[in-house]
């Protein structure tokens, strides 16, 4: 069965009606999904397993049986590890009903169906008694609802009606306990996220500066977290003025709350400076004695650094104070951890809240109206001033031709069109050709010899090896012992569809990668023309110039403002060393095309050259692509 999809077309700015398949919404979950990241966190299923095993003994061991209520069973991996540790039965309870009907097969394909029941319901509608779901209570609780903020997916809702529904009082719970962990620091970098700088700009009169609205200065943001790899953010890019501090645990063997807290830490700051951020991040005990933990702490802060768990399903996060507040080294200050069902925020008091009882401060609301429209790397983008310097030294060049053209003050036609080009409904890197577009609508505006700028645009590619997002596309095969083709095989019809075999949008400041080839002009742009009404095409072969295993190509587009300016959105430095390592631009997002679901960790060597056709659909405004991989081999292969 088909059905017609509206969709607002990023590129063009019109309304398309697109014939789908049904489930079309359901294969880009799968397909964008973090599944297979979570099938590769090594460290997450062994600590989730030892868990399991502990949990169940201590039940046996009173001489119960083991009855396991699994909330967000996925793949059904924790139950079978329940099953095989020794429970007597498993409810496995799984909303998603494509990942449900997986779950079924997988268990059945691993012979664990006589013990599993997988339940296609939302824990909370979930039936108990004789006719029920479930018969009686559980009293083991497994479950895996976090997100990087540890409750943003509605972990304490959920816990919270489980607890008095569907578990018997003081269950065992797997995972025991959490621990949210925080830390003050000073950043400019990371400032720049949240507001915005004063501009200066050099004219002929002298330096001036462009100062932001003051409503953006005193708006407290928005209280969504920003979550990113840190360990990939330089340890010169923030100034530590904490310690480490926990701030709140969570015991998931009693009843739960979610109703809004707060939770204050007195410190004495480490350094004196400028309070700004709070990092923060989390720890799960598999166990009530802590023995066995999982760790989201980024190195610094990381027990045992040389073992840590690259993981993108689970990171860390960054949260802005409402104002940036000075503090001084070794005067006593609070931290305080605000949380509703689902969001967390955080803000200092000068005094302890026990002390001086005091309302806790509401949850930020943003009344500038940019942290609602913008995200947090288009703050950064503002406040890159070498880009400013870019559009800068461009619109001179422009002004000083146009000085001499007193003429045009005089016209009503348009004399300079000037984009940058950004819109916030662009996803991938080429949707910004939306300007195009616009250039075009208003093409009868613009006076002779107009000036358009950015004049051309070109589309970029490099092949690059990933140190590790090519877990999040690779399948897993057996995890822990058991069998999880079924779930590499959907993941693998999912990507099959239209929209999930394009590159993909990912901000690779936060990805380490070797570049395997030299940069590549793929497609260009001329925006001094109106949209051409034919294809453009383009096909050729990248050749590979470091050894290394290919997992895909990198797209991004570069904005050519005059000859000798150009805004570049992706690659900022050629490695021209062996190593290959990459520099991306750290305000935009980049496109990977992975190349294959084959695995990436297959010996080093293989092709040569990748083999690559991509068009650009002028009246859809889509660019579509295809990359091969040829079959020649390293000589030692």
């Amino acid at each position: 069965m088909k059905v017609f999809c509206g969709r607002a077309n990023p590129t063009t700015g019109s309304v398309e009606w697109l014939e789908e398949d049904e489930h079309y919404d359901y294969h880009q979950e799968i397909a964008r999904s973090s599944y297979a990241d979570m099938l590769h966190d090594k460290d997450r299923n062994i600590k989730y397993y030892q868990g399991i095993r502990a949990a169940v003994s201590r039940v046996k061991d009173r001489g119960q049986k083991a009855l396991v209520l699994d909330i967000g069973t996925g793949t059904g991996l924790l139950s079978m590890m329940a099953v095989t540790a020794g429970a007597d039965y498993c409810y496995a309870i799984e909303v998603f009903k494509p990942m449900a009907d997986a779950a079924v097969k997988i268990v059945e394909k691993n012979g664990f169906s006589d013990k599993i029941k997988i339940i296609n319901k939302h824990s909370t509608e979930v039936t108990m008694g004789p006719d029920g779901d479930m018969p009686c209570r559980a009293n083991i609780l497994i479950t895996e609802l976090f997100d990087t903020e540890l409750i943003g997916e509605g972990a304490l809702p959920s816990y919270e009606h489980a607890h008095r529904h569907l578990v018997q009082e003081n269950c065992e719970a797997v995972p025991h306990r959490a621990t949210v962990y925080a830390q003050l620091v000073e950043s400019r970098r990371m400032w720049s996220w949240n507001k915005l700088f004063p501009i200066p700009v050099h004219t002929s009169c002298g330096e001036q500066v462009i100062v932001p609205p003051l409503e953006l200065e005193r708006c407290p943001g928005a209280p969504s977290v920003y979550d990113i790899q840190l360990n990939q953010v330089s340890s010169a890019d923030f100034t530590v003025l904490s310690d480490v501090l926990p701030m709140f645990s969570v015991d998931f063997s009693k009843q739960v709350s979610s109703s809004a807290a707060c939770h204050s830490r007195q410190f004495e700051p480490v350094a004196s400076g400028r309070a700004q951020v709070v990092l923060s991040w989390w720890d799960i005990e598999m166990d009530p004695e802590g023995k066995i933990k999982c760790s989201m702490a980024p190195f610094w802060a990381h027990s045992d650094p040389e073992e840590l768990q690259w993981r993108d399903h689970w990171m860390q996060c960054v949260y802005f104070l409402p104002q940036e507040e000075p503090v001084v080294q070794g005067s006593s200050i609070s931290l305080v951890a605000h949380h509703d069902d689902y969001c967390v925020w955080y803000s200092l008091q000068r005094t302890s809240p026990e002390k001086d009882r005091r309302v806790y401060p509401a949850r930020p609301v943003c009344d500038c109206q940019a942290h609602l429209l913008w995200n947090r790397p288009r703050f950064g983008e503002i406040n890159d001033q070498d880009r400013t310097d870019q559009y800068i030294q461009a619109l001179r060049t422009v002004f000083t031709v146009e000085s001499s053209a007193a003429s045009y003050r005089l016209m009503k036609k348009i004399s300079l069109l000037l984009g940058e080009p950004f819109f916030t409904t662009s996803l991938l890197p080429w949707h910004n050709l939306y300007f195009w577009y616009v250039r075009t609508a208003v093409d009868q505006h613009l006076g002779p010899g107009a000036v358009v700028m950015p004049q051309t645009a070109s589309l970029h590619a490099v092949v690059v090896e990933f140190r590790d997002l090519w877990r999040i596309r690779s399948p897993c095969g057996d995890c822990e012992g058991f069998d999880v083709h079924i779930m590499d095989d959907m993941i693998k019809r999912a990507l099959d569809f239209r929209e999930s075999k394009e590159a993909e949008p990912h901000p690779l400041w936060e990805y380490p990668c070797r570049c395997l080839s030299e940069p590549q002009q793929i497609l260009t742009f001329d925006f001094r023309q109106p949209v051409p009404p034919h294809l453009i095409h383009a096909e050729g072969s990248i050749e590979l110039r470091r050894p290394g295993r290919s997992h895909g190509a990198v797209l991004w587009m570069e904005y050519h403002l005059t000859p000798d300016n150009t805004i570049n959105t992706g690659l900022l430095k050629s490695a021209e060393d062996k190593v290959g390592d990459c520099c991306w631009n750290p305000h935009c997002k980049q496109a990977v095309y992975f190349f294959t679901m084959a695995d990436p960790r297959a010996p080093l060597g293989g092709p040569q050259t990748v083999s690559y056709t991509v068009d650009f659909h002028p009246h859809t405004g889509d660019i579509t692509m295809d990359f091969s991989l040829s079959d020649t081999l390293d000589d030692g292969q």
